[in-house]
């Protein structure tokens, strides 16, 4: 099968949709995946893993594990989702997409067990479940030592907790998202989330500003067996922010760090660095040879493409794929501790399922003027809907764009060279932001 017939077919099944989700029409359980996989000879088994689930910072901190990782000498799958600038970027492995090649052969086999269910009257896998028994494909076949795993959805139900007890499971910081699927209240939305807990496994957690939701992953790893650690972060004070990159100095687990260099910027992405040190010490203890060189080259190299990312500086101009009140928050954070006073250019646009009120109104008192787009999703807001509430909330300044070219034009039109520009709002559309300013930017 060639590349593009393989991404055809993923198109062709339904998109997942956390309304019909939240109605029933549509299961999520594990049944279907492991179905699969067994037919496909159960490539997740026979390797190690390391498991992330939460709200904000799971892609982030994955990067910075499997970079640190790589440099350590350990061969590292990584899966995440959703894909922001190609479906490829879902699987890698030491940093390299996975071969356009490789997803079409691998689709083919994954294809005809999936039918073959489907005939013998079973459920037919979801496409995310298809693509998570691809990473396994690609990360046994590749030899990997060791995968990084990051959750789609909650936890305890996502396709990625097929996987036997990991090394170490990850939970990062736990807000609302996903209400209609995973709860209303902080700890029904962290019971899911720790469902990746199992027998024998460390937990990682960072520090939460609800102590029932520390309480209550405490219990659960203590009910499995499993070692429980809270995060080390670093001070307010010991982190240095310039838009040239951070640094920041830490203690943990009684080791000292001090100048530990990132290339992210945003101001939460110093404490995901953290989170990833933590990490490479607590796998030291599980045996694994980290060298303070590996983790110090790994948090500096490591990248993550549309999170308070810079794509330039005349004018500035932020991409982040923030798409919920908490990830909005710390948008609107770091934009004010990297342009204090200064007003910004917004491109937005949002799903429908999303708490969007609640995120532009902390991004409102910031806004020069907000250009809104419909997202590319069947789930998606229309960017007129979104003008209508946004200048129902107060914000002046705001027009329509018919397509996410005409908002990137609109917005450099308006920013010059001295102003700044940020898009947010959903991983959706990022991308092809990300992609449209350069091009725009070069005049090609």
């Amino acid at each position: 099968m060639e590349y593009e017939e393989a991404i055809a077919f993923y198109r062709s099944l339904d998109a997942f949709n956390p309304v019909k989700l939240a109605r029933g029409e549509i299961v999520m359980n594990l049944e279907s995946l492991t179905e699969l996989l067994a037919r496909l000879g159960n490539p997740h088994k026979d390797m190690k893993y390391i498991h992330i689930a939460g709200t904000n910072g799971k892609g982030s901190t994955a990067a910075f594990i499997s970079t640190i990782l790589t440099k350590a000498g350990y061969k590292t799958g990584l899966y995440t989702s959703p894909a922001v600038l190609c479906f490829e970027e879902r699987i890698r492995v030491d940093g390299e997409y996975i071969s356009r090649e490789d997803v079409g052969r691998y689709t083919k086999i994954i294809k005809d067990k999936s039918m073959e269910m489907l005939r013998d009257g079973l459920r037919l896998p979801s496409e995310f479940e298809m693509v998570t028994a691809m990473s396994f494909m690609e990360f046994r076949d590749s030899g990997c030592d060791i995968a990084v795993m990051e959750c789609g959805l909650g936890g305890i139900m996502d396709a990625t907790n097929v996987i036997p007890s990991p090394e170490l499971a990850i939970i990062t910081s736990i807000s609302y998202d996903h209400t209609e699927i995973l709860g209303n209240s902080l700890t029904e939305i962290a019971d899911k989330k720790a469902g990746i807990i199992k027998e024998g496994c460390d937990v990682l957690l960072y520090p939460q500003t609800d102590e029932d939701v520390t309480e209550l992953i405490r219990r659960t790893a203590r009910k499995e067996g499993a070692s429980f650690n809270i995060a080390s972060l670093p001070k307010e004070e010991n982190i240095r922010r310039s838009l040239k990159g951070q640094s920041f100095d830490l203690t943990a687990l009684g080791e000292v760090f001090n100048d530990m260099r990132i290339s992210m910027l945003g101001n939460w992405q110093a404490y995901n660095g953290a989170m990833a040190v933590n990490a490479a010490l607590i796998l030291r203890q599980r045996g694994y040879s980290i060298p303070e060189s590996a983790i110090r080259e790994g948090l500096k190299d490591a990248k993550w493409p549309c999170r308070f990312e810079l794509l330039g500086s005349h004018p500035y101009f932020i991409a982040d794929g923030s798409h919920n009140p908490q990830g909005v928050a710390a948008l609107a954070d770091s934009l004010e501790s990297f342009f204090p006073g200064q007003k910004v250019i917004f491109i937005t646009g949002v799903l429908s399922d999303k708490a969007y009120d609640k995120m532009m109104s902390r991004v409102i008192p910031l806004g020069r003027a907000f250009i809104t787009i419909t997202p590319p999703s069947e789930r998606a807001l229309d960017g007129e809907k979104l003008r209508e509430d946004l200048i129902r909330m107060g914000a002046e300044n705001v027009s329509p764009a018919s397509s996410i070219r005409e908002a990137v034009e609109l917005a450099l039109e308006l920013a010059g060279d001295s102003g700044v520009i940020c898009a947010f709002g959903s991983l959706y559309y990022i991308g092809q932001i990300r992609e449209l300013a350069d091009e725009i930017r070069t005049g090609q």
